[in-house]
């Protein structure tokens, strides 16, 4: 049995807070306490329903100011989108915050917002911290990890490869622009652009462990098309449309990329693809190029009959949820993977 159990509020019940309940369910470390909801549908549903589990006896409400008033050690929170003043709130009221809505690492675009964070964690005695797979973990924790068995760094690069049509909602094909006119698309924001701020963090992490500065971070986003019409669960991708997408980002430091993200997001294989690229399965790849050369690559199980189903929502909850004990034992503050070090995870093994 644990030497102590930690209280938590999963606050929102997509995806990854799915994975919260069920995880806090079946670990003896947790005792899950309360569950935020924003659909009506979900409101007086038992927790364990909307997470596709037995009963829980925890029942779902949209009422935020009851679940905030609710005494717990901690917030598992994790809208997409965060919305600093209901966090700065749950900080102030003495709960820690642990997080896969961001902030993951201290950078300029966040100052006016993370000093919020740092004074609702003082007010409250609370602390705050942000995981997920990326940011949040595949490219920032991985790399550093790696460099330490690195005896010189020229180059960190990390690949993101995700198929679309087998390893992600179906809903990521409108919202990521799949489908539009090959011109449209790279002429108009994306969705992955605009969360460059974030990815932004994690280069600043591997910055700052590496002791280095950024000079700035440049972009460029390339786009395959369809080569014939791609059927998915709500429709087709029509032929000549977007079907692939590959962001690079560079973080400059001295004039040359130090650290270098790739994002690639497919619906096809390149027979299917102009041009015909071929990024593989789904998967996540680290490179440091240095002495020696370092190669480290992170994918779900493939199974005996070649299946395989990419665990991306539960890396990324598990990522958080695992640094909960460690957060809520630390002094307050806004604490990063670096404040942390090696976290410790409790209650995984269970006979």
């Amino acid at each position: 049995m644990p030497d102590r159990t930690y209280r938590v509020i999963q606050w929102m019940t997509g995806d990854v807070g799915q994975v919260g309940i069920r995880h806090f369910t079946e670990n003896p470390v947790y005792d899950l306490v309360g569950v935020l909801v924003h659909s009506k549908d979900k409101v007086g549903r038992d927790a364990g329903d909307l997470a596709g589990i037995g009963p829980t006896g925890v029942i779902a409400t949209d009422d935020a100011e009851a679940v905030a008033a609710t005494d717990a050690d901690c917030v598992f929170y994790t809208p997409v989108i965060m919305d600093v003043d209901t966090v700065c709130r749950l900080l102030r009221s003495g709960k820690n915050v642990v997080t896969t809505s961001g902030f993951f690492h201290p950078t300029a675009h966040f100052r006016d917002a993370g000093e919020q964070v740092r004074a609702a964690c003082a007010d409250g005695g609370a602390s705050f911290h942000a995981a997920g797979i990326h940011p949040g973990y595949a490219g920032d924790v991985l790399p550093l990890t790696l460099a330490r068995v690195a005896s010189r760094v020229d180059k960190v690069e990390v690949w993101e490869v995700v198929n679309v049509l087998t390893d992600a909602p179906v809903d990521h094909i409108d919202w990521m622009g799949f489908g539009k006119d090959r011109d449209k698309f790279l002429s108009e924001p994306t969705i992955l652009g605009l969360g460059v701020p974030f990815f932004a963090q994690s280069m600043q992490m591997i910055a700052d462990g590496l002791g280095v500065h950024i000079d700035e971070v440049t972009a460029d986003l390339q786009a395959a098309t369809a080569t014939e019409d791609i059927p998915h669960d709500e429709g087709v991708l029509p032929r000549g449309t977007v079907a692939a997408q590959h962001h690079t980002w560079s973080a400059m430091v001295d004039g040359a990329p130090l650290i270098v993200y790739h994002a690639i997001y497919l619906t096809a294989g390149p027979d299917q693809l102009d041009p015909p690229w071929d990024w593989g399965r789904t998967r996540y790849r680290i490179v440091i190029d240095g002495d020696p050369p370092t190669e480290l690559t992170m994918h779900g199980l493939v199974a005996a009959d070649g299946t395989m189903t990419h665990p991306g929502y539960t890396w990324t909850a598990m990522a958080a949820i695992n640094a909960i004990p460690d957060v809520c034992d630390a002094p307050p503050g806004w604490l990063t993977h670096l404040d942390l070090g090696l976290v410790q995870p409790r209650g995984l093994v269970r006979r």
